[in-house]
This record gives C-alpha cells, structure tokens and sequence, in this order.
C-alpha cells in the first residue's frame, strides 16, 4: 500500500489490537511495521499474531515488516511482608539477597551481578526512577542505601542501575528462547533490549543465524557512550526514550535522540524513535499539543520511524493513534521547512561506487522533472543508500526477496514491489517503469532512474543508472534492444 509520507509507523501488537479486523484495519491506517512485544503475552499468542499479518499482508498483497522486540534481563526488587512501603528521604534501606520478605528497612534485590559491579556513591532508581537510591556500603550479597528520593515501593518493582557496566548478557535465558521461537517464525526484524555494548549484539547476531536483522535499544548510558561501535554491528537502531529517560537526566534525552538520529541516517541504518510519543491517546481519543509535537520533532529529525507502544497495545483508540501520526508526518513533510532542514542534514560516510550512484540519482531527480527514483536491490542496501539521501521523489525499492521487502518497510520513503526474477538490466527498466506506473507515481509521458548493479543477482554491485522515459512505445524499444 502506497503511502503518502515518507517516515514509517510502528504500532505495537496486544489486547486492544489481536484479531483479524484490528490489525488489517491499522495497516490500512498506516502502520507500516507490527511490533511483537516478547515481555506480553505468550508464544501461542505471538504466533498468532503473527499469522493475522501475514494474512492481511496476503490479501492487501501489501509487504509488512514483523519487529520482535526481546524483553531483556529485567532487574526487579523482591516482594513486602504488607504489599508496599512507604520510603522517606534520608532513611535507610537495605538491598540484600535475603529471601524473607521485606519491610520499610530493606528487601531482597535477586541480582548477585549488581552487588558485584556496586561501588560505594554509586545510585539506583526504582520505579521508573521515582524512588533514587544511594549506595553507602556494599558487599557481594548487601547494599546498605540512602533514601535520597523516597516515595512507595511495592512488589517487584523494576530497578535501574544507571552509574555502572553490569555484568549482564543482554540476552538472559527467556530471552535466547524467544529468538529462537519468533526466528523460526519468521520475524523480519529482531529488537535487543537494554544493550550495553557491541558484544551483545553480536551475540545475538551468531544465534539468529541470518534469519532476522538485529536492531539495537538505545536506553542505557554506556550504549549511548560506546554508540558508534553499537551502530556499526547493528542493522538498526531504536531510541528507546523510556529507561534512557530514567537512567539519564529527562534534560539529556532530546540532544541524545537527535545526536543518535542523524548518526544513523549518515550511517545508511534506519532509526525508530519510541516511547510515550502520543501517550495520551491510550484513554482519550485525541493527542495533547506537546505529544504532536513530539511525534513533529523526530520526523523534521529525519528519524525512518516512529512508534506506539501502549497506544495500539491496549490503549481505547488504536486506529486512531495510527491516523494522528500518519497526519502529523504527511503534515510536517508538506512543510518547506521540513524540506530545508533534512537536505541541511544530508552527510554521507560512504565513498564507494554505490554512495556515488544514488548521490548522483538524487540530484537527477531534483534538478530534472523525474518522477521516482527506482532501484534494484537484493540485500536492501541499495534502498537504504537511496533513502540515506531523503530524496524529494518517491523510492520504489524492487526485490524478488520477500525478506528484504519485508525489511525495508521500516526505512524512511520506500515503496516495496516485489518484482520477479531479473537478469538484464533492460528487464530492470521495464519493471521498474511499470512499478511506478502501477504504484501512481508516473505517468505515460513521465521519466524516472533507475539504478541497479551489474551483474544482477550480486549483493552490493551498484553500479549503473539510468534515466528511462515512463512511455510505452519506449519501453517496446526497449524491450527490443
């Protein structure tokens, strides 16, 4: 389904949005990518999930992304003797790895690995980080902590570590089985929580085998600090502003998010800006002014995409959280500003054939009446060079593989097609003339460029453009050639 903005929409899957009508009904709304979120809801459930969106993608005959978020190791404080506490600043309250029930002097942390990383001064936020802890004296089993910001502490509430490296794999034993379970599946993309550092994605890298691209969670500060060498092994990033928010001051998370942003467009990476983006809308069937703001600010970013979590999970109004961000994008990308600001940002860090290729495409398309930009590509890199560039012309992304449609509907301005099996790059012209006649995007007296590598069928040979008139007594010529 052809859409009419560039920046994609990530509606996360759950109670309010599990059957057949809903998720056909967000689609047509515009959600681009379905997440399935592995902390919710079981496999049974997820596969069903999963087979409603290949389902609607079937009968739309419309390319879905699936995105399997993975919980993460999840650290959470022990259950109270009376249900919660009432904690007050300057008390103290002890951590232990005690199995007694707690009280309002301490309670069991069940992480022998945060004791042993624990250095005296340093903090931990429970909560959400609306309880902060200071650590006085620690030991391989204790915390003896100071109540710097108290409030009510409850069972199992989750804990943030935010001053040290934990000693964690970012993949804990749930974790290792739902890869598995959701790459067996069929996922598209593969989300990583609570990554701290290059290792861990390429952990989770040699598991999926190739069966998944790997996209990383920005929401801890050593992610943020070693960024640059978390992108370059990951095939994606999220900037998930929820724990970032918790862990850093709520100052920091703006500069960050576009710091992270234009990174990953210079990188040729998509990028999914996420959390709380229209909150609001979980009860109420309209956003507040700062929330559309918000959504406005990552796409003048030049974020790939956006996304709802509990607004189409479970919130009261799904289908319309998906339109209000599908308005806001078609809204703001009508803005000359908007226009001004992502060709300001363009950079590139590539230097090979390919970077020239679709530079050169890109300026083609703006200096002349082209159409669309239509480029062949087998792994997808080729659409991702081209959708770096933010062209003022649609992209029409042509593949024989269902896999790098699939993943490509996360990538800023793509237009899926699968085309079938092409060998010459004169067959490459046809398809893609017909695409963009197919898709609305030329006319018969229209032109576009295509781009594609030679020899066909060769991951990464970009190396031919060409500038093909949309007529079809042309395109018998060159079909005579």
């Amino acid at each position: 389904m052809r859409r009419h903005r560039n920046v994609k929409i990530v509606a996360t899957l759950g109670p309010a949005s599990n059957d057949y009508e809903m998720i056909r009904a967000l689609h047509e709304a515009g959600a681009d990518v379905f997440r399935l979120n592995m902390s919710h809801g079981d496999h049974a459930e997820i596969k069903a999930r999963h087979a409603i969106i290949r389902q609607v993608e079937k009968d739309l005959d419309s390319p879905i992304s699936i995105l399997a978020d993975l919980q993460g190791p999840k650290l959470r404080v022990g259950v109270f003797a009376n249900g919660e506490e009432e904690l007050v600043p300057g008390a103290a309250f002890r951590l232990d790895l005690d199995d007694a029930e707690g009280d309002v002097h301490r309670v069991k942390l069940p992480h022998k690995e945060i004791f042993d990383a624990l250095e005296p001064g340093a903090h931990l936020l429970v909560n959400d980080g609306k309880i902060k802890l200071r650590v006085k004296d620690c030991g391989a089993t204790f915390a003896n902590c100071e109540v710097i910001v108290g409030g009510t502490i409850s069972n199992r509430k989750g804990v943030n570590v935010p001053d040290v490296v934990l000693p964690l794999a970012a993949l804990s034993e749930k974790d290792r089985k739902d890869l598995e379970f959701v790459c067996e599946l069929g996922v598209d993309w593969l989300a990583l929580s609570f990554v701290q550092r290059p290792a861990d994605v390429e952990e989770a890298r040699a598991l999926t085998k190739g069966r998944a691209a790997i996209l990383s969670k920005i929401e801890k500060p050593n992610a943020v600090k070693v960024f640059d060498s978390i992108l370059a092994v990951s095939d994606g990033i999220m900037v998930a502003r929820g724990d970032l928010g918790v862990e850093l001051p709520v100052q920091n998370v703006p500069p960050i998010q576009k710091q992270l942003v234009r990174k990953c467009r210079a990188a040729a990476k998509p990028v999914i800006v996420a959390t709380q983006m229209l909150e609001s809308m979980i009860d109420s069937p309209m956003p507040t002014r700062a929330e559309v703001s918000d959504v406005a600010t990552a796409i003048y970013e030049g974020a790939d995409a956006i996304m709802l979590s509990a607004e189409s999970a479970a919130g009261s109004y799904p289908i319309e959280a998906v339109t209000t961000m599908s308005n806001v994008a078609a809204e703001v990308e009508a803005d000359p500003t908007y226009t001004e600001i992502i060709e300001a940002s363009r950079k590139s860090e590539g230097k090979t054939v390919a970077d020239g290729i679709v530079s050169a495409a890109r300026e083609i398309a703006e200096t002349t009446d082209v159409k669309a930009i239509c480029c062949f590509s087998q792994s997808g890199r080729t659409a991702l060079l081209v959708s770096r560039e933010r062209p003022r012309v649609p992209i029409i992304a042509l593949t024989n593989h269902i896999t790098t449609a699939r993943r490509l509907c996360l990538s800023w301005g793509t237009n899926c097609v699968l085309s079938g099996h092409v060998d010459r790059f004169k067959d490459a012209v046809i398809a893609a003339v017909r695409a963009a006649k197919a898709q609305n995007l030329a006319g018969e007296d229209d032109m576009i460029v295509v781009t594609a590598g030679v020899p066909f069928n060769t991951p990464g040979s970009t190396n031919i453009l060409r500038v093909a008139p949309c007529a079809e007594r042309l395109i018998y010529a060159v079909e005579q050639e």
